[in-house]
């Protein structure tokens, strides 16, 4: 291979590194918005051209009470809550996510629950993009990793890429 070409690639995985990263960065911030005071996610849908098609953050439905009561119930926080990913998904006004990107936060194993892969995978986004946690920190204490460990499964069966980013480096997880 011709250094030239050595060099395009190098500059081609920069590119998509440096708009990967700004990407996670908004869902970060976009996790901010939620009202959930133990758990915070943000979710960023991207076109191809990199124009973003959609954010969302995790929370109850609209016109629902958002009592600090009812986010301190962990119960009934988990029968109304609606996922970041789920609502960047119902909130897109395009009219296909074909072979859109999504990026999460906050860092995990797989960038969505299995519930919420599920539904990423049916509206034809092509590849999910998150942080992975520290070394010894597991999201939610770890009480998420065998749902992750289903939307990994669910994501090698379709076909849909996932990237995990540590320190800054982009990694394949399929």
């Amino acid at each position: 291979m011709s250094q030239h070409i050595v060099d395009m690639e190098i500059l081609k995985h920069e590119w998509e590194q440096k708009w990967d990263l700004r990407f996670l960065n908004m869902a970060k911030l976009v996790s901010t918005w939620s009202k959930d005071p133990s758990t915070k996610c943000g979710a960023v849908i991207v076109r191809p051209d990199k124009s973003v098609a959609s954010t969302g953050f995790n929370g109850f439905p609209k016109g629902c009470s958002d009592d600090p009561e009812l986010y301190n119930n962990r119960e009934e926080k988990y029968q109304r809550v609606i996922h970041a990913e789920q609502n960047a998904l119902l909130l897109s006004h395009d009219q296909s996510l074909e072979g859109y990107s999504l990026y999460t936060y906050p860092p995990g194993r797989s960038g969505t629950c299995d519930r919420c892969a599920a539904h990423v995978i049916q509206a034809g986004i092509k590849e999910v993009v998150h942080f992975i946690p520290p070394e010894g920190e597991e999201f939610g204490g770890g009480r998420w990793v065998e749902a992750e460990n289903r939307a990994l499964t669910l994501y090698r069966e379709s076909g849909v890429l996932v990237y995990s980013y540590l320190q800054g480096e982009r990694m394949a997880n399929l």
